[in-house]
């Protein structure tokens, strides 16, 4: 038997070291590239036996022409840029790394919340402006007893959750497939989307990109929430219609936003949210540390791993359905996981 060929569609790191000390091996033949559309990743993909992919289109008819591929394997949490129904009947298994970066985002997002809240921003462009003067920032006010409103409430905004309890806020989390008695042991109240809206002081967005939440947050959503509360996203841009935040920034309906991430990145120059000032940006950096990269990019490889070398479904895997149709050992992940997570 030849080697497996394992093709890397895209990465914006400096090198591909972490995936290559998983990866390694006289079975398998690693090979990198830059795809950008469809047609590229079908060119190097279509005799490949597994795809790690970062922002690269891994579309229906990339899968249809893909001839012995069993596992696709997708940097970080989201699976948005793979149709997971096509690989799952063409039984391939999709897996991701969905445990990587929860301090960092819970963090990013506390972050956003507290920069935003006591104004830090525009208080360090003032003072090096030579305006040393509080004023400048009025009104600022007290966090204690504010309502913090989490769209989604996986283990990211359950840390969120748990990290907020320090300040004071009462917390309450739209997400319909989260169970209420579980929700009420960390302390937060499940409520509607309409009702989170209208209670919020603060919206933290952290749903996944799906067709279900594509534009989740629109015109009618910002209408119900309060004029000085404001937006955070660390999730994904699309689960917010940006032409209605924009408006609804425009027209004082709601009081600012803290975006980490936006519907088309990286961010055009001539964007309005670059000039407005009730917008914070980061460049979708909240997922980042030194420490939550090797994690990703070694658990993504891992992943590979365990189909190719290991005939065992991935630790990981989003499609449990393929199981019907692809028979490896089960996985419970073993130590070399849990020794990256510590």
């Amino acid at each position: 038997m030849g080697k497996w060929k394992v093709v890397v569609t895209d990465w914006e790191f400096e090198s591909l070291n972490y995936e290559m000390d998983i990866l390694e091996h006289d079975q398998i033949e690693v090979l990198p590239v830059q795809c950008k559309s469809e047609d590229e990743v079908i060119a190097y993909c279509q005799d490949a036996d597994a795809i790690i992919n970062q922002y690269a289109p891994i579309s229906r008819n990339v899968i249809e022409s893909l001839q012995h591929c069993k596992v696709i394997a997708r940097y970080g949490v989201g699976v948005n840029t793979i149709d997971v129904t096509a690989a799952t009947e063409k039984g391939i298994c999709v897996t991701n790394v969905p445990d990587y970066c929860m301090d960092e985002v819970s963090d990013h997002a506390l972050a956003l919340l507290l920069s935003w809240t006591r104004k830090i921003p525009m208080a360090d462009k003032e003072t090096k402006q030579n305006q040393w003067d509080f004023k400048k920032t009025r009104p600022i006010h007290r966090l204690r007893e504010r309502t913090l409103g989490l769209i989604g409430f996986g283990k990211i905004p359950q840390a969120l959750a748990e990290k907020v309890k320090a300040l004071g806020l009462n917390v309450l989390s739209y997400d319909p497939y989260f169970p209420e008695e579980e929700a009420a042991k960390h302390g937060v109240k499940l409520v509607s989307l309409e009702d989170l809206c209208r209670e919020s002081d603060i919206v933290s967005v952290h749903a996944p990109l799906t067709e279900s939440t594509r534009g989740l947050l629109g015109d009618q959503e910002f209408k119900l929430m309060k004029d000085h509360a404001f937006l955070i996203n660390t999730s994904r841009g699309p689960v917010v219609d940006e032409t209605s935040l924009i408006d609804a920034l425009e027209n004082n309906l709601i009081a600012g936003a803290a975006l980490d991430v936006v519907e088309t990145e990286p961010i055009s120059r001539d964007h309005p949210f670059l000039t407005m000032e009730g917008v914070i940006l980061t460049p979708h950096m909240a997922w980042y540390s030194e420490e939550a990269e090797k994690e990703m990019r070694s658990k993504v490889a891992m992943g590979v791993a365990d189909v190719l070398l290991h005939d065992q479904y991935p630790k990981y895997l989003i499609n449990q359905k393929v199981k019907e149709t692809l028979r490896l050992q089960s996985n419970d992940g073993g130590g070399r996981y849990a020794l990256l997570s510590n």
